[in-house]
C-alpha cells in the first residue's frame, strides 16, 4: 500500500496532546497520509488542554473528517489503511465500539476497522475504572482490539511531561509497526560483580 493511510481520532477524553503528538510525529514520516477525525469533545479539550484551535490540529493531518459524516471514505471497508488509533479513547468511545453501535464517525471507523481485520489501537484515559469499563476493554481485545492506555514509563527517567507523552506515543508507533527515535529503548539492566 503506498501511501501508508493511518486513521487517528481524538475523543472526549482527558489527553488530547497522545493524539496531537501522534499526528505531529505521523506528519513528519515519509509515504504516511494521516485521515483525522475528532469529536465535540474532542476539540474542546484540544482547546481546553492544548490551547490549539481547530486549524492549527487539522494542520497536522493529511485529511480531516467530520464525526458527523458517516458518509466519509473512512466509513467503509473498501478503504484501504492500515491502522486507526483512538487517541485518547474515551470510555463513551470505548462502550460504542465495543457494542457496535457506529453512531458517528470515529465509532463507525472503528467498527469497519475491526471488520475488516485491521489494526485498531484504543488510548484508553480513566481512573479508577469500574467493572463496565473493564468489561469493554475485554470485549474489544476479544474482537481484536489493542488496549494501550497511556501508562509512564518510570525506568526510562523521565524529566519532562513531554517525554513521558512521547514514550506512549512510542509504544503506539511500535504497535503500528512505524520507525520512530521518540523514546529511548530499554537495553536492559548491567550485570553487576558477583550477580
Amino acid at each position: 500500500m503506498n501511501p501508508r493511510r493511518v486513521i487517528v481520532a481524538i475523543s472526549g477524553a482527558s489527553g488530547a496532546v497522545y493524539g496531537t503528538r501522534l499526528l505531529q510525529t505521523l506528519h513528519g514520516m515519509a509515504g504516511v497520509e494521516t485521515h483525522l477525525v475528532v469529536s465535540d469533545a474532542g476539540w474542546r479539550n484540544l482547546d481546553q488542554e492544548q490551547g490549539m484551535g481547530r486549524a492549527a490540529a487539522e494542520a497536522l493531518a493529511s485529511q480531516v473528517h467530520d464525526v458527523r459524516d458517516v458518509g466519509a471514505s473512512i466509513a467503509s471497508g473498501s478503504f484501504v489503511c492500515s491502522a486507526m488509533v483512538v487517541a485518547p479513547c474515551s470510555m463513551r468511545t470505548l462502550a460504542a465500539v465495543a457494542h457496535g453501535l457506529a453512531d458517528n464517525l470515529i465509532t463507525r471507523a472503528a467498527d469497519v476497522v475491526l471488520k475488516e481485520r485491521r489494526r485498531l489501537v484504543l488510548m484508553v484515559r480513566e481512573s479508577p475504572l469500574h467493572l463496565g469499563h473493564l468489561r469493554n476493554m475485554v470485549s474489544v481485545t476479544e474482537m481484536g482490539a489493542i488496549i494501550c492506555p497511556p501508562m509512564p514509563a518510570f525506568y526510562l527517567r523521565p524529566q519532562t511531561v513531554a517525554e513521558l507523552v512521547d514514550a506512549s506515543v512510542a509504544r503506539v508507533l511500535d504497535l503500528l509497526e512505524l520507525p520512530h527515535g521518540l523514546a529511548p529503548r530499554w537495553d536492559g539492566v548491567p550485570a553487576t560483580a558477583g550477580s
